[in-house]
């Protein structure tokens, strides 16, 4: 079934990675250097060996599920830069935010800078993070791939703007906490992230 997502935000366009592994032959040559007459010793054949278990048809082409794990992360990795962007300056214009994510996600994100702009705040310093692709269902409809995620707010500030001072985190907050997101495909082949979900109660 096609959905909303998928006939509205999605472009054209597909991500796809291609790996090829060549392996080539080995050259031996030999020859008999024993001669002891006059003549001058005659040339030494040279022959080409094949190393065993060498491909002798084309190569493979890349694992499809590697590819769709890479695409999705690549996306989530977009959209966690433009999303970066956009909550310093407590708006997502001038940002690709909304091309790398849709639905609830970028519902949420407008929420967070709405809130930022009306209580005159926005992020500074350095939001580090180490997202990996856990789960990829390349067979469903639409595919789908959930990204895990472990936010580190250690160097992650937020700033009142009216007075330039620094607002401290609630307390009892962990630094780093987990996230969890969903990247889907879309029929003409671009992943966007749909979900996106950060538990403050959760370490990692």
């Amino acid at each position: 079934m096609v959905t909303t997502f998928r006939q509205a935000r999605l472009e054209a366009g597909a991500l796809a990675l291609c790996t090829v592994a060549l392996v080539g032959a080995l050259t031996a040559c030999g020859g008999d250097d024993g001669a002891t007459d006059a003549k001058p010793p005659a040339a030494a054949p040279v022959t080409s060996a094949t190393p065993p278990g060498a491909p002798t048809g084309p190569p493979s082409p890349a694992d499809p599920a590697a590819a769709g794990r890479a695409a999705a992360l690549e996306v989530y990795s977009a959209m966690w830069t433009e999303r970066t962007k956009a909550y310093r300056q407590a708006t997502s214009e001038g940002t690709d935010l909304e091309r790398y994510a849709a639905l609830d996600a970028l519902r949420g994100f407008e929420r967070d800078l709405a809130r930022m702009k009306e209580n005159d705040t926005v992020f500074r310093g350095e939001l580090r993070h180490a997202p990996e692709v856990t789960v990829l269902r390349a067979d469903a409809r639409p595919p789908t791939a959930t990204v895990e995620d472990c936010v580190d707010l250690s160097r992650w500030r937020v700033l009142d703007t009216t007075t330039g001072w620094p607002i401290p985190l609630p307390s009892g907050q962990p630094l780093r906490q987990a996230a969890t997101a969903t990247v889907e495909r879309g029929d003409g082949g671009r992943w966007m992230v749909t979900e996106y979900t950060a538990d403050t109660t959760r370490p990692c």
